[in-house]
């Protein structure tokens, strides 16, 4: 039997054989190791709703989801992460002080630290609270993604109760004038979609099969073990996410997932999904000259005062119709995702097929520009 890379813990030296029980952010041992656009129309605004589910649990289409309200936020309140229901899994939406932009992203806790005792959603959870707190104290010139992740890094590392482990992460820090930067560290990312089109997508960076960069803290105790069993812990920095710089327009629409999504369903799948509700609900529309932006975008981006009713806003149903999609696509054993297509690759013999069980998480924006809205 072909095995995969020798992925150690320091207390245990065997490959793993089991693909379904493991992602790419699961090992954080291994024994290897754009230009900026001009600035498009002003008043640009991300209308952002996010969805998740913890791996193993069922996904509740009323209550895993967040609808962002910037005039919700307050320095005394603790940025929600997901916590409690996403798993290892987090997310963070924030303003960016009074400058007018908007900070979101998502990061994943690398599970195998709970081999060594650690909990990994302490990590991941930590670093996104920290990167919102960060992006809504801040009151300077201008807010990098890449700067943002290394400060939620930084105050992650200074914080005594989290003790060790590792996440990916992907971070974007949008600006009025439509200026979107992306920071993009491991195997979370994104897609930007525009009019029926996959605009951009982002590469996933990793070291080998199955194991992604990640942010890490690294106890002496697992170092010292790791040099009498060997495998080297890995440890990656902010400096060492892909960083670029994209142009959003109106009626853009932003997918910011975890590998829980990415491992499942593709972007172009993605795409379909999110180009079946936005014609549908006539956010885009098709005519004689071709696919546009619906006169209605404005009013179906309003967020519903109780983001847990029906009639909630564009961004939200979209984040909870991919949450969904995703979850089922996991457990379905007979049609091959991504993941499954990749170990088919690398791995023939392994006969690994079907989807692949995760925690998964979603944020959506929605971009929507003033001098272009309607309702």
């Amino acid at each position: 039997m072909l095995l995969v890379p020798l992925l150690q813990y320091p207390q245990c030296s065997a490959p793993w054989t089991d693909f379904r029980s493991f992602g790419r952010s699961q090992s954080p041992f291994t024994s290897a190791r754009a230009s900026h656009s001009s600035a498009g129309p002003s008043n640009i605004t991300y209308k952002i709703g996010a969805a998740f589910v913890g791996k193993g649990r069922n996904f509740d289409v009323k209550h895993n989801v967040f609808a962002f309200e910037p005039t919700r936020q307050s320095l005394n309140k603790q940025p929600f992460t997901g916590r409690g229901a996403s798993g290892q899994d987090a997310f963070f939406i924030s303003s960016v002080g009074d400058a007018g932009s908007t900070a979101f992203g998502v990061a994943d806790g690398v599970g195998g630290w709970a081999e060594s005792g650690i909990d990994p959603s302490d990590f991941s959870h930590g670093l996104c609270r920290y990167m919102a707190k960060n992006a809504f104290a801040f009151q300077e010139d201008h807010l990098g993604a890449r700067q943002l992740l290394e400060r939620g890094y930084q105050d992650v590392v200074a914080d005594k109760e989290i003790t060790g482990g590792g996440s990916t992460a992907c971070v974007a820090v949008g600006d009025s004038l439509g200026s979107l930067e992306v920071a993009n560290l491991g195997d979370s990312g994104f897609v930007q979609l525009r009019l029926n089109a996959v605009h951009h997508y982002s590469n996933p960076q990793t070291h080998a099969f199955n194991t992604p960069y990640q942010l890490s803290i690294i106890p002496p105790r697992i170092l010292a073990r790791s040099r009498i069993f060997g495998g080297m812990p890995l440890r990656d920095f902010p400096r060492d996410a892909s960083v670029t710089s994209h142009q959003v327009r109106h009626g853009d629409v932003l997918v910011f997932a975890t590998d829980g999504v990415w491992d499942n369903i593709s972007s172009s799948q993605v795409l379909k999904i999110v180009t079946e509700d936005m014609t549908k609900l006539n956010a885009w529309q098709t005519g004689d000259k071709g696919t546009v932006v619906g006169n209605e975008l404005k009013t179906l981006t309003k967020e519903a005062a109780d983001p847990h009713e029906e009639d909630v806003s564009l961004q939200t149903r979209l984040a909870k119709v991919i949450a969904r999609k995703a979850k089922a696509a996991s457990e379905d054993r007979r049609r091959d995702g991504p993941f499954a297509k990749e170990v088919q690759k690398f791995y023939p013999y392994e006969n690994f097929h079907g989807g692949k069980v995760d925690d998964i998480c979603v944020v959506v924006a929605v971009v929507v520009g003033a001098n272009d809205a309607a309702g």
